[in-house]
């Protein structure tokens, strides 16, 4: 069996050098089409390549050979020309003149052959950390950051979300890079692992570029989130300014008005410590009127987090985190108006933003008659747009109701068209998620933009001016995977909708400056990424840049990944997954088979594009086949099949899940649905264990991972969203704490100390369950680790491959204890 594992932790490294996904992240130079992109190989070596799309050219960016050359004689830098110690550079293509940094230096090298010492700056590709740090905005055009440590020790990266709560996302270390899939407009901390303090922190642009964390960097962005986080509310500042000085002031509590004579004015007396207004101050544009919002302040539930073993002391380190838990008391916002010629508040009616979750600042109208906000009702049964006169006059201008949910942070999309007095939403109201142009005056809607069986899933830029939008789409071209994505123009009265992005697979693309080309990348689940230049208007093939292949992986034995699709469990709505086999595979032999499940309804796990899927692979290969499937329940298919999950997260799609393997088993004899393992992380982890408890009839073990697996115990927006609000017998129903006792089949248990995102007492409360009931089962617990990373390490890989081993097969992992021993043995004897 050691000779198997072997081969298992070789193969996810042979992997990675047979095949690098050859990537262009474009770096434009100047306002119109022309770029450069780093191309990448296989063996770790890599090339700057120059391109311009109007002359169809496609070259080296300059001397490679030359440069390298020079930088060992001029410099001192020995160097390959294909593999420069650098990857990002600043280009003239006018001079011939490339500037980059290299050792510590700036340099500059010429078409001639010099190499000096560069005394500007370089900006190409990268981003500047932020003076102050900001919350992430609500944008829905996709971007990435790239995020390189040059520094000697580890730093890790957090999201800071809407709320200014930062949520830990990966370590990077030394020398190393990772890739973050992110919007414009959201913002990423960078700290230090090991004592967590403020490096930086970045707001992402339209389209990807670097974020490099040099040696020298260091508390670059004043740290504003941590007061937020804290606290457990956001500022409504942050989303209320003027552009007027403000003719009132907040003091004791209450609004005061400057005055030219000898005393201020206090206009308000109901502020209190309580119930105090915020310094947010929305002024209507001839100064007369301010709105100003009065709060109750949110009561978070501290989650407390011991950690055993810091690396900086001997004794134990207790921490303390605000964590506003589903049910828990959360920021109430009031929107007050003022007339500053009266001096008085002008009286308005709040039965229209009863309870909220969240109310979010639109702004004036533009005659400056109407103040706008958001409404987001507790319980994310109703979103409301609502304007509120200067008469006092309260009215709903555009309302969002559902009988389940309206998916508030997947799918909310408001964009005001101030010139004509248009707003442009999104809905689910036909069972898709569509757009649709409404009268912002009346409230009524002029006409639906985008139709059809499939959905919007995001939205890349509304062309106010020319009455156009651009939209990410999901399963808009009949007779392909509605999971594909690919880039529409439709103009606003719905007419000449056009697919932009040719190719049956999912694309990613980004715009040239001057938005006259489109980078379009596209794959599939077995098919390698395609990249190529599109005139944007047409979406016409201009020139390919790269096309990858799998000569290297199929070297290794590797079978392509298999993309499915069956009916579910009502026998007719189609469910898509994968299929991975080992490299040995026998087809007169059984293999068990590894459900590998994420059912967090938020999104949907299996890729639709081309991935090499090394972890499943190096799992695949000790004998089983690996499968990823998305039930109903999960998101971006219809609103019926995403409505599955609502107060019943239990389900997890677990019966579609089982619909499909007993499909796909139909026509592959060697998958052995006697032994079904099932293993997930996070909300996944929540699946796995469930699958045990409704589900034991089928599923024989589970590796549940960083677990919510009481939807009480977790964040208040993320459980609210999907499982309603109030807290009630919705959640005990799906709560795997108190159904622990159904418990069939062998279940391990693995939870991170000092996890931020999931309070790891609900892995321990489920800890506490089982052993009431008596029930066997075993825990791993990894001292010092965040969320799910204890998992990913070698150790955590290597438990979860030995204990479906030992559930799944007849064969045993090796004695590893034994193994480190004579390993030490040895290495004492040398």
């Amino acid at each position: 069996m050691l000779q198997e594992y072997e081969r298992s932790a070789s193969l996810a490294k042979k992997i990675s050098k047979a095949y690098t996904k050859t990537k262009v992240d474009p770096q434009w130079v100047g306002e119109e089409g022309c770029f450069w992109y780093l191309r990448e190989f296989d063996d770790g070596k890599h090339a700057f390549i120059y391109v311009d799309p109007s002359l169809e050219i496609r070259r080296p960016a300059f001397d490679h050979e030359l440069l390298a050359g020079k930088l060992g004689s001029s410099a001192g830098i020995e160097a390959k020309a294909d593999a420069l110690p650098f990857k990002t550079i600043d280009i003239d293509v006018e001079k011939e003149v490339v500037t980059f940094r290299a050792e510590g230096k700036k340099w500059q090298f010429e078409s001639t052959g010099s190499v000096t010492e560069y005394e500007g700056e370089l900006s190409a590709g990268r981003l500047q950390p932020l003076q102050e740090e900001i919350i992430s905005s609500g944008s829905y055009q996709p971007s990435a950051i790239r995020f390189r440590n040059e520094k000697k020790v580890s730093i890790s990266i957090y999201w800071i979300d809407g709320t200014g709560i930062a949520t830990f996302y990966s370590k990077i270390g030394p020398g190393k890079e990772d890739e973050r899939k992110t919007y414009h407009g959201h913002v990423w901390r960078v700290t230090y692992t090991d004592s967590n303090k403020h490096i930086a922190s970045y707001e992402a642009g339209t389209s990807w570029q670097w974020a490099v964390i040099e040696e020298s960097l260091d508390s670059a962005t004043k740290n504003i989130s941590d007061s937020i986080s804290q606290a457990g509310e956001r500022t409504h500042s942050k989303y209320c300014r003027s552009e007027q000085p403000s003719k009132v002031f907040l003091y004791d509590n209450n609004v005061w008005l400057y005055a030219n004579e000898p005393e201020n004015t206090k206009i308000t007396e109901s502020g209190t410590k309580e119930q105090p207004f915020d310094e947010g101050v929305c002024q209507s544009s001839d100064d007369r009127f301010v709105v100003i919002w009065q709060y109750t302040p949110a009561h978070g539930t501290s989650v407390y987090r011991l950690e055993s073993s810091p690396e900086d002391r001997i004794q134990p380190h207790l921490k303390k985190k605000q964590y506003l838990k589903a049910g828990g008391k959360e920021r109430i916002d009031r929107p007050r108006m003022f007339d500053l010629v009266e001096r008085k508040e002008v009286p308005t009616e709040d039965s229209l933003f009863q309870n909220p979750y969240r109310i979010k600042d639109l702004g004036w109208s533009k005659d400056g008659k109407e103040y706008r906000f958001l409404y987001v009702q507790r319980g994310f049964q109703v979103i409301r747009i609502i304007g509120m006169s200067t008469l006092g006059q309260v009215r709903t201008i555009i309302e969002e109701s559902s009988t389940t949910f309206v998916d508030y942070y997947q799918k909310y999309f408001n964009q005001e068209i101030r010139s004509t007095g248009e707003i442009v939403w999104a809905s689910e109201r036909d069972g898709w998620n569509h757009l649709y142009l409404y009268n912002a005056a009346t409230g009524h809607v002029k006409n639906q933009i985008t139709k059809g069986d499939w959905l919007v899933k995001s939205i890349d830029k509304v062309d106010k001016e020319n009455r156009k939008v651009w939209v990410e789409v999901l399963g808009a071209v009949e007779g392909r995977d509605p999971y594909y994505s690919q880039l529409a123009r439709v103009e606003f009265d719905g007419s000449d909708f056009k697919i932009l992005t040719e190719g049956d697979g999912t694309h990613t693309w980004a715009w040239s400056p001057d938005r006259k080309y489109l980078i379009d990348t596209w794959s599939r689940t077995e098919v390698p990424p395609k990249t190529v230049v599109r005139e944007a208007e047409t979406g016409k093939e201009v020139m390919m840049l790269e096309e990858n292949n799998m000569a290297k992986l199929s070297e290794l034995g590797l079978a392509k990944a298999e993309r499915f699709s069956a009916p579910g469990r009502d026998g007719k709505t189609m469910i898509y997954g994968v299929i991975i086999r080992p490299t040995n595979l026998e087809d007169d032999k059984k293999y068990p088979v590894i459900d590998h499940i994420y059912a967090g309804p938020y999104d949907h796990e299996v890729p639709a594009h081309f991935t090499t899927f090394p972890d499943a692979r190096a799992l695949a290969e000790l004998g089983f086949v690996i499968v990823q499937i998305d039930g109903m329940g999960t998101n971006w298919r219809s609103k019926s099949f995403h409505n599955h999950c609502w107060k019943n997260l239990k389900d997890a799609g677990l019966l579609d899940h089982k619909a499909w393997l007993k499909a796909a088993s139909e026509s592959r004899p060697w998958m052995d649905l006697d032994k079904v393992g099932i293993t997930g992380g996070s909300a996944g982890g929540q699946n796995a264990m469930a699958a045990l408890l409704w589900h034991g009839d089928f599923y024989k073990a589970a590796v549940a991972k960083c677990g919510c697996h009481d939807n009480r115990m977790d964040k208040l927006w993320w459980n609210e969203l999907w499982m309603g609000w109030p807290v009630e017998q919705s959640y005990e129903d799906s709560s795997n704490v108190v159904h622990a006792g159904k418990l069939k089949g062998a279940l391990m248990l693995m939870v991170d100390e000092l996890d931020d995102n999931v309070d790891p007492s609900s892995t321990m409360q489920v800890v506490n369950a089982l052993i009431k009931a008596e029930k066997d089962f075993e825990l791993v617990v990894f001292p010092g680790k965040g969320h799910c990373e204890g998992e990913g390490t070698d150790y955590g890989l290597r438990r979860e491959r030995d204990f479906f081993v030992r559930q799944l097969t007849d064969k045993k992992p090796p004695k590893w204890n034994e193994i480190e021993q004579k390993t030490g043995e040895a290495e004492k004897k040398e």
